[in-house]
């Protein structure tokens, strides 16, 4: 499925450097297929037990983070964990590695460049902790400075850091410890009047034995940054998602029959497989971004076995966040800019049919 709006077709795993990491890898949405009746022989009594009752399921965000995927993208050199950037890059792809072990939903978000301004300095309020960080916003560079007030770490040896800025990073020394924070962290700890929102290009699902989304081995993702990277950030928006089955006899996850970990993990499956492809389609609309016709229709068919295993016809989405700030802000060139993104979906014969319900915004700083 191509989209209409290329006038050339997207680069192989070949032309992105990563043709070699492919060979014998498998794509994610191949997870999605039943595995062979061998395997499934000696889990036959670990199986789920199952209801012939309706399910209707509400599924929300238990929590989110972000990971700017542009440190990662590339194959960087191992960071120097005895750089407190290097530390921080290292957490980072730790962070990104656990969730390879994970169910969780990942999307993957463009946003407008900024950059510390290396070229100026930074300066201190009279009698204060109020740091102002000069930037560069934009494709066109445009100057600008940001003043945020910093509060002293319980382990800090000094009244006022010691400031060390490149153009991605800004690192506070206060002598008994080191911060080290992006630019895209800074933004989001502390208010600032780039009230940017995060276009989604990219949806996806983090359990993945091989772990490619941390070593940025994920060919869908790669195409996009390569499409976005020279005039656009592009971060992850990792999301553990909470869904609340409704039914007559319950939620089939309480049985303490399915408390082996087989079990749980089957039905946990289910309901993030269905998710992502809803997430997929109300996203990246039906196009799916050039995703292949193999991959829809493999997708169609995970769906209605979902469907026909948990008898469910309905489900409801809610990506509101309590906390969430602009860059919870999400839109696509399929949806409308908000903070308040609760889709209604049903299933019609394997495609997930989704409809944005109208919810009033919050007023918002």
């Amino acid at each position: 499925m191509s989209n209409d709006d290329d006038d050339y077709p997207d680069p192989s795993p070949e032309e992105l450097g990563i043709g070699a990491l492919f060979e014998d890898a498998p794509e994610p949405f191949l997870d999605l297929l039943a595995p062979p009746p061998d395997e499934m022989e000696e889990l036959l009594p670990l199986m789920p037990q199952r209801s012939n009752a309706p399910q209707t399921w509400v599924v929300t965000v238990a929590d989110a983070k972000f990971h700017w995927y542009d440190l990662i993208a590339g194959f960087p050199p191992v960071p120097d964990i005895r750089d407190p950037v290097g530390r921080h890059l290292r957490r980072m792809q730790f962070d990104l590695e656990a969730t390879s072990e994970k169910r969780l939903i990942y999307l993957a978000v463009s946003r407008p460049r900024v950059r510390f301004d290396t070229s100026r300095s930074t300066s201190w309020g009279f009698f204060s902790l109020k740091l102002t960080v000069p930037l560069l916003v934009g494709l066109e560079e445009k100057k600008d400075s940001l003043t945020i007030e910093l509060a002293v770490p319980f382990a800090a040896t000094l009244k006022k850091p010691s400031i060390v800025m490149t153009e991605q990073f800004i690192t506070l020394n206060w002598g008994g410890l080191i911060e080290a924070l992006s630019i895209h962290d800074l933004l989001q700890l502390y208010e600032n009047p780039y009230n940017f929102s995060s276009e989604v290009q990219y949806v996806g699902q983090t359990k993945d034995p091989l772990g490619r989304l941390a070593r940025a081995r994920v060919t869908g993702v790669q195409r996009v940054h390569q499409r976005y990277s020279e005039d656009r950030d592009m971060l992850l928006l990792i999301q553990r998602m909470n869904v609340e089955v409704m039914s007559p006899d319950g939620d089939p996850a309480e049985l303490e029959a399915n408390q082996n970990p087989v079990a749980a993990d089957m039905l946990l499956k289910d309901r993030i497989d269905v998710v992502e492809c809803a997430l997929i389609r109300y996203f990246e609309g039906p196009e799916m971004h050039g995703r292949s016709d193999r991959e829809a229709d493999i997708r169609r068919q995970r769906v209605r076995e979902v469907a026909a295993a948990n008898n469910l016809q309905s489900f409801r989405i809610d990506l509101r966040l309590e906390d969430g700030g602009h860059y919870h802000q999400l839109y696509s060139r399929h949806t409308s800019v908000s903070h308040s993104h609760v889709i209604d979906c049903s299933i019609v014969d394997g495609n997930v049919l989704v409809e944005r319900v109208p919810v009033q915004e919050k007023s918002r700083p």
